[in-house]
């Protein structure tokens, strides 16, 4: 009876694993993938018409792909240390989010790169543009934030309960384990998991 609120908090703390990977992982991608992408489109006077100006993200502003790498890296970071160092590792990971977040959404609103743009079309110091057309890309870059966010908040969450590279020879000092025995099974190394599971066994059973 009193075993059962464990596997409950274990099966818990694997699914925020897997969705923190998947929406951290994928979160960068959008915003770096989204860097290359045209932001915002319009029109510029040069001789008696308008030729066409676009601006890309990186031209817009370099925040949001620096801060996905960055979260990027904090993602993988938070498996390699553990307690408090985790939870700063999983924090910096959330602020990664917030900040590519916001510059994404103030990029969709900031026309000066299309003046650039603009000036440089039309060979004037300061460049006139038309009506200004936002593509969804600035937005999807803000959505890779909110993802990286949401991971960095579940990393807080439930970071304290997720396996950690640190330590791997905790079992080699134990001696030689008995011929076609399996190995057993170090909640704090996520290869173990894995390999448990492969086996077709639970790997958390026995662990508290």
């Amino acid at each position: 009876m009193t075993s059962t609120p464990a596997p409950r908090t274990s099966r818990a703390a694997r699914r925020a694993l897997a969705l923190a990977l998947l929406s951290g992982a994928l979160g960068a991608a959008l915003a770096l993938i989204a860097a290359g992408q045209v932001w915002s489109e319009s029109t510029a006077p040069f001789a008696q018409g308008r030729v066409p100006v676009s601006a890309e993200g990186g031209d817009v502003t370099g925040l949001p792909s620096a801060l996905a790498l960055v979260g990027l890296a904090a993602l993988v970071a938070v498996f390699a240390v553990r307690r408090a160092t985790r939870l700063v590792v999983a924090g910096l990971l959330a602020l990664c989010g917030a900040g590519t977040l916001a510059a994404a959404l103030a990029g969709a609103r900031d026309t000066s790169a299309l003046r650039d743009k603009a000036a440089q079309a039309s060979s004037l110091a300061e460049g006139s543009i038309g009506a200004v057309d936002v593509t969804p890309w600035p937005f999807l870059s803000a959505a890779g934030g909110a993802l990286l966010l949401l991971a960095g908040l579940l990393a807080l969450r439930h970071g304290r309960a997720w396996p950690s590279m640190a330590g791997s020879g905790r079992y080699e000092r134990g001696g030689r384990r008995e011929r076609g025995a399996p190995a057993p099974v170090d909640p704090d190394r996520p290869e173990d998991l894995w390999k448990a599971l492969d086996r077709g066994e639970d790997p958390t059973r026995g662990t508290p």
